[in-house]
């Protein structure tokens, strides 16, 4: 918070993002989400843990070993921030092993599914175990002896190992007194973290591949009377250092960034509080890792493994399938550009296909009157059936412009495996943008029609990308409009020539050239509305608020009059309800069964809503150093079909909640009304009755906003 009260107070990012992971944690602890998928919000929880200490604490080191000068310009001093993060980590990580031992196990129990450890084998299970160990683990052991031969021990990131310390040899004139040897959990070479063992009549028995290898180690040194084995994690810094400029080694750039982040400097070291001196002292001198980066954690690490516990096949125990709906105005089969020259399409993954994406590219790949094909690329899938298309369109002669963003932190590799392919088939693709990261996600097709050049755009707020499209609730816009297509055409130009496009858009707010300014203007326009004694009104949807002039900008608004409502998943550094600041803002978000990846903002603007859906959240990075784009939904029924599921995220009374993360139940009045009101669910049956042959658009919870 700022000291000043004639400044924005401000809730610290770092402190708002620990908030957010508060509520992924919260979804593990709350007994009406089907069990199994408790275990998978505390694997994303520990993955966003681990990215946190990756990258902002990794960052908060750095900054806290600045010259005295240098730090005081940054206002809070960085060592400070460090341990009120740490302690905050320490109380969320206490709660997170409380809420895995003493609630999901017990549990998981009773649903006869049983997770041991080696010390709770049965003669027939540990029979079978070592078995198991001796015909699929055995041979995938690789320890390695920390005594003076070895000068220096790697810990690869974020791998697990296991230590071995040996002691009280049998035959102590042949043998040191003891031994610390240390290996890597060979998880991927397994295929999985868990070992599922024989069912006992209904009875469900699984256990960590940690635990079969402790199960076995007496085995592996029968020499030494005591084996103990203990495990621990490492987390290096994931920061890229390189220059923001495009040239042509900017590939060679990525590439010598990314096998540095292998052996970047530590962010954390997690190890077993169990785990003997001798050995952390032996890895502390091996590794050279500070007594700073040590964080006691617990028996087990990398919790994000349990995204592969096994189901068993109880269904009982996950959501309920929601399959993807049709879509109620793009064909199943037949031409989409076809569709698209004929109105506009709004797509909702994960609700709705993604595959309409692809269908899409593969149509214009083959289309004889398509010669151009351009798009973004932000976050590429592994197995990117969006880039075997773009592939299928250059091998077809089409002019396919790829603009791929190299800087997509933890995705550059399979973006640069993409890029080198495209390139080869004869693509030209463009690197990123000096000093800016391309985060707009922009598809547009150039078309031969009746003697011109028709222009085709898919717009979205989500990436190109066919995994994450599955759980990542996001906006899609299909259209042929040649006003949005121009501009987007602009867009594209400015990635070849980099020349300032400041007064080229009419509908489109493009940063960095006037999405800021836009804003603004937006916001003045509502706050003049207010001040006339007029309804005004801004709902924004966001994944993160940090911005300050922003932030600012809405605290005056919020002083003249402007209700303002903003529903925001994960950082937030507005604290609304403060007197004389933010009186009029409420603030809500929401964390359920799919990740709320889509922006939106509304103004009123005095009865004639003007409406936006964005790749930019309103963070310092979006609005100033990335090229993102805002683009306005025209067609009067999409723009009511928005409303309508924006409503029902304004109600949700089952997964909100507020920015200090306290549960938003319903009113009094609407529960009487209409009861209690799940935003994802509702958004599911609405564009399911879409999808049937009536079309006629549902009713909704409330009325749009008007």
């Amino acid at each position: 918070m700022t000291d000043k009260s004639s400044e924005p107070q401000l809730l610290n990012r770092e402190i708002s993002w620990l908030t957010f992971n508060r509520r992924v944690l919260q979804e593990a602890q709350d007994p009406a989400v089907p069990l199994l998928e408790r275990l998978k919000f505390l694997a994303i929880f520990s993955s966003n843990l681990d990215e946190y200490f990756k990258v902002r604490v990794a960052t908060l080191r750095r900054l806290s070993k600045l010259k005295k000068k240098t730090k005081a310009k940054l206002g809070q001093d960085p060592a400070e921030q460090l341990a009120e993060l740490l302690a905050e980590v320490g109380r969320q990580q206490h709660q997170f092993g409380d809420t895995f031992r003493n609630h999901i196990l017990p549990e998981l129990g009773r649903e006869h599914i049983h997770l041991i450890s080696e010390s709770e084998l049965t003669a027939e299970q540990r029979t079978w175990v070592k078995q198991y160990f001796e015909e699929n683990v055995r041979d995938l052991l690789s320890p390695i002896i920390l005594d003076d031969n070895l000068h220096h021990l790697f810990l690869r990131d974020q791998s697990v190992y296991l230590t071995f310390y040996l002691t009280e040899p049998h035959k102590p004139e042949k043998h040191d007194e003891e031994r610390v040897l240390a290996m890597e959990l060979p998880t991927k070479r397994h295929g999985g973290r868990f070992v599922r063992l024989p069912d006992v009549g209904t009875e469900h028995y699984v256990m960590f591949l940690d635990d079969v290898i402790r199960s076995c180690a007496a085995e592996l040194y029968p020499s030494y009377g005591k084996v103990q084995v203990h495990a621990l994690k490492l987390s290096r810094d994931a920061e890229l250092d390189i220059d923001e400029e495009v040239s042509d080694n900017l590939l060679a750039k990525i590439k010598s960034s990314l096998q540095k982040r292998a052996t970047g400097f530590p962010a954390r070291l997690l190890f077993d509080p169990a785990m003997p001196d001798a050995i952390l002292r032996a890895i502390e001198q091996k590794t050279g890792i500070g007594k700073e980066e040590l964080v006691e954690g617990s028996r087990y690490h990398n919790f994000r493994d349990f995204f592969g516990f096994p189901d068993f096949g109880l269904k009982h125990l996950q959501y309920a399938p929601m399959p993807p709906l049709p879509h109620p105005t793009l064909p199943r089969t037949g031409s989409l550009l076809a569709a698209t020259a004929r109105r506009d399409h709004l797509l909702h993954p994960p609700y709705q296909s993604f595959d309409y994406v692809t269908r899409l590219l593969n149509e214009a790949a083959r289309d004889p009157q398509v010669s151009d094909i351009s798009i973004t690329l932000y976050r590429v899938g592994s197995k990117s059936a969006v880039a075997k298309a773009l592939l299928k369109a250059a091998k077809n002669g089409k002019q396919v412009t790829v603009i791929v963003e190299l800087k997509a932190r933890f995705d550059e590799e399979s973006n640069m495996f993409w890029a080198e392919k495209l390139q080869k088939a004869g693509a030209n693709v463009i690197y990123g943008m000096p000093g800016l990261k391309v985060h707009s996600k922009m598809l547009l097709i150039t078309r031969a029609e009746e003697g011109h050049n028709r222009l085709y755009a898919y717009l979205s707020t989500g990436n190109f990308n066919e995994a994450t499209s599955e759980v990542y609730a996001d906006y899609g816009l299909f259209t042929a409009h040649p006003e949005i297509t121009r501009e987007v055409a602009e867009v594209f130009r400015y990635f070849h020539d980099h020349l300032d496009k400041t007064g080229q858009f009419q509908h489109l707010l493009v940063a960095p050239f006037e999405l800021r300014q836009q804003l603004n203007a937006l916001i003045d326009h509502e706050i003049k509305l207010a001040r006339k004694g007029k309804d005004a009104y801004i709902i924004l949807k966001l994944n993160a608020l940090q911005d300050e002039r922003m932030i600012g900008k809405l605290y005056e608004a919020s002083e003249a009059g402007v209700r303002v409502e903003l529903l925001i998943r994960g950082i937030s550094c507005l604290m609304p309800g403060l007197p004389g600041q933010s009186t009029n803002i409420q603030q809500r978000g929401i964390v359920d069964r799919f990740l709320e990846h889509a922006r939106m903002y509304v103004f009123g603007n005095g009865g004639d809503a003007k409406l936006y859906v964005a790749s930019a959240d309103w963070m310092n990075r979006n609005l100033d150093r990335r090229v993102e784009v805002a683009f306005p939904i025209l067609e009067p029924d999409l723009r009511a079909e928005l409303l309508d599921l924006l409503n029902f995220q304004r109600q949700d009374s089952v997964k909100s909640r507020d920015w200090q993360n306290n549960f938003i139940g319903p009113t009094e009045e609407a529960a009487a009304a209409e009861g209690e009101v799940r935003a994802q669910f509702e958004t599911y049956a609405y564009l399911a009755a879409l999808s049937r042959p009536a079309r006629k658009r549902p009713a909704t919870a409330k009325k749009a906003p008007k």
